[in-house]
Formats: C-alpha cells, structure tokens, sequence
C-alpha cells in the first residue's frame, strides 16, 4: 500500500516536472499570448519567493499555499496557453529531457552555497 502510494507520488512528481518545463517553453515560444506569459511569470516568482501569503512556520496551514496556490497557478497557465503551443512545447521538453544530463556543477554550486551560508549561520551565532 505505500509503495503505491509512493510509485503515484512519484508519478505525479515527474508529471509535474515535465508540466512546469512545459511552461517554461511556453513562456519563451514567440507566438504565446501575453496573459499566458504573464501568469507563468507569476507562478514562477511566487514560487522561488521566500515571502508566502501564508508563512511555513505556521503549523500546517503555512503549506497550503504551496500545495494550493502553486498547483492552481500551474493549471490554469496551462490552461491558457493555446493547445497548438502547448503541445510543440510539451514535445519538445519530453525530447529534451530524454537528452539532459544531469548537472553535477550546478548541483555542486547551490550545495556549495548552503553550505557558505550555513557556515556564515554558524559563525555569526556561536563563535563571534
């Protein structure tokens, strides 16, 4: 029962992944509408924001922004970007990630960088 639960979740996980690449094709295709654009936009900045309209730390509900309002945003992106796009640029990041490596520079960087900031965290709080 749970790895059937997890096997779905981790379907939908890599649904999910292939949708907001999708979008991010979608953004960049010359021909998709501004609202689309816009919308895409949005949802993409709320969601690498730090600032929430529901703060984390606010015992369960702080995540239902994040299990609503980013969800929602995505559908309904997806929702406006016209059928004929949608699907160039669904076809084109199934193709692409078939063709993507994963990257380890890149991995190793942001580690790299929680690391610094960690370190940074822990000079300023216990050593000075």
């Amino acid at each position: 029962m749970i790895s059937n639960m997890l096997n779905k979740l981790k379907a939908r996980a890599e649904i999910l992944r292939l949708d907001i690449y999708t979008l991010y094709l979608a953004a960049r295709h010359p021909h998709t509408p501004l609202l689309p654009k816009l919308l895409i936009v949005l949802v993409v900045a709320y969601a690498a924001s730090p600032i929430d309209l529901i703060p984390d730390f606010i015992p369960v509900i702080g995540y239902l922004d994040d299990l609503l309002l980013l969800p929602a945003g995505i559908w309904l992106a997806i929702r406006l970007v016209p059928a004929e796009i949608l699907q160039d640029c669904r076809n084109k990041a199934l193709t692409m990630q078939q063709h993507i490596p994963p990257n380890y520079i890149t991995a190793a960087l942001i580690i790299g960088i929680w690391t610094a900031v960690a370190g940074l965290i822990t000079y300023q709080l216990f050593i000075r």
